[in-house]
């Protein structure tokens, strides 16, 4: 595993996720490209993206997200419903490092609007919230017991109740934030190397245990987790992480990069 806690009320800190670009919405790139590419200290992969499988580079993301300001990917239903809930909710980082759980303003017919009276100006969506005030809260199959459950039964995995996606152990990547909205938790692990994997019940878990994760939301995992870092005294920037896919990392569909003041 990988954890990284970024104080927000640190002088200096600054967050940017992958900036739209090409005929769709982002095009892929590797985390650590992004991170090199934009001399940040520490990123990680965030967004479902599609098509997948494919190599194509154009791509689009699933659910909201905002790159300084401008929001380019909206709240949607996706067709992976068996994996990822409509209308996720995300959390955004505005200019002055206020951090919040939003949600999608039922009002606004073309899903790029926010409920929350908030800044927008960097927000990362994933599957699903899976810490929410504290609790652990994986979602559920719909089916007689759970009527009102998140997801759909089903997928090419015949997902259910009994058989959950979220269930499954596997490499994943995670961000949450704290009960006072002042740390934001960037959290990986592996499924090589050594490592499992973990199922996402047991990261939320972990979050809520042991670091003081208030909220999370479950990000992009499998090949797409990856955690790039700066080395503080050689400035070399490395994949810290073992990835599921190649040594390198996946092209993901976006990133979100972390800047760190320099030490004194």
């Amino acid at each position: 595993m990988h954890i990284v806690q970024v104080d927000l009320a640190t002088p200096g800190i600054r967050f940017k996720l992958s900036a739209p670009a090409g005929s769709q919405e982002v095009v892929r790139q590797t985390t650590l490209e992004y991170l090199s590419a934009e001399h940040a200290q520490v990123a990680i992969n965030a967004h479902f993206f599609y098509p997948w499988p494919s190599r194509e580079p154009e791509s689009s993301l699933v659910g909201i997200a905002a790159s300084e300001g401008r929001v380019f990917s909206a709240f949607e239903h996706p067709v992976q419903n068996y994996a990822l809930v409509g209308d996720a909710p995300g959390i955004n980082i505005d200019r002055g490092n206020h951090a919040a759980i939003v949600h999608r303003d039922a009002a606004a017919a073309d899903g790029t609007q926010v409920a929350e009276r908030v800044e927008v100006w960097t927000i990362v969506a994933g599957s699903a919230q899976i810490v929410t005030d504290g609790v652990v809260t994986v979602p559920a199959y719909q089916d007689a017991a759970h009527p009102g459950a998140l997801l759909t039964p089903g997928g090419p995995g015949d997902f259910s109740n009994q058989h959950s996606w979220y269930e499954a152990l596997a490499a994943r990547t995670a961000i949450g934030l704290s009960r006072d909205r002042r740390t934001v938790t960037l959290f990986t692990v592996d499924a090589r190397g050594g490592s499992e994997g973990m199922r996402v019940g047991e990261v939320a878990e972990m979050l809520r245990r042991d670091y003081d994760v208030w909220d999370a939301l479950n990000l992009d995992g499998g090949g797409s987790t990856s955690m790039a870092m700066e080395d503080p005294a050689t400035h070399v920037a490395s994949i810290v992480n073992v990835s599921s896919d190649n040594p390198d990392g996946r092209s993901v569909g976006s990133s979100l990069a972390v800047f760190a003041p320099p030490r004194r």
